[in-house]
């Protein structure tokens, strides 16, 4: 696994040079943007309080854990990802509207998205590293430049800007080609999965939800 460091804005240079599964670490501005913000500003057409184009080119799908300073400054110990899958819907108009390079979230979107809406604006998809990582996230995180639509959507839902420094580890989960590293592992890994059922015994108790078929999925 490479690390690689990247200051925003990002370049399309930046980009190229980036690999699936590369781990990468950020320095610069990046803002937080949640389900509240896209349907304020998509759904409900209402135009941000900032030009996100000249505010930066990074984005993350994420909620802080954040704390009030007696002097009104806040600290934000966390940060935790969310599942980016939902936001696609939004894509088309987002990318118009914010310019973004860099997309970062949890778990990423499929191929068929990445190839629909992120090649065309020649951007990629980072993604955090498993559960648990909010913290860590949280220590690179150096100063809240700003809090906008916090009245309008709460904590969790404003958008935050940021300014951080070694930020991450991040997954590169998608490249410019649109390919993703979840997808590409899940396709080498099923067939060894398929074989370590082969030759399984019944199970003893038979207890609801025991099976020894992948096709028997418990809903």
């Amino acid at each position: 696994m490479r690390k690689v460091h990247l200051t925003i804005p990002i370049t399309d240079e930046d980009l190229e040079g980036l690999e699936l599964g590369d781990a990468v670490y950020l320095d610069g501005i990046v803002y937080t943007g949640r389900e509240g913000v896209y349907n304020r500003a998509l759904g409900e057409g209402i135009k941000p309080p900032v030009d996100l184009k000249a505010l930066s080119n990074v984005t993350f799908h994420c909620s802080p854990a954040a704390a009030v300073r007696p002097d009104g400054t806040y600290n934000i110990g966390a940060v935790t990802a969310t599942a980016s899958f939902r936001f696609a819907k939004w894509l088309t108009e987002w990318f118009e509207l914010s310019g973004v390079k860099i997309i970062m979230g949890k778990g990423g979107m499929s191929e068929e998205d990445y190839r629909k809406y992120f090649v065309p604006n020649k951007a990629i998809y980072l993604t955090t590293v498993g559960y648990g990582t909010g913290a860590l996230l949280g220590r690179g995180i150096k100063r809240v430049k700003d809090v906008l639509w916090l009245e309008e959507l709460g904590i969790a839902q404003a958008i935050w800007v940021l300014e951080v420094e070694n930020f991450g580890p991040f997954l590169v989960e998608s490249d410019l080609q649109g390919n993703s590293l979840f997808e590409r592992e899940n396709r080498r890994t099923q067939p060894m999965v398929a074989k370590a059922f082969e030759g399984l015994k019944e199970p003893a108790l038979k207890r609801y939800g025991e099976t020894t078929s992948r096709e028997d999925e418990v809903v």
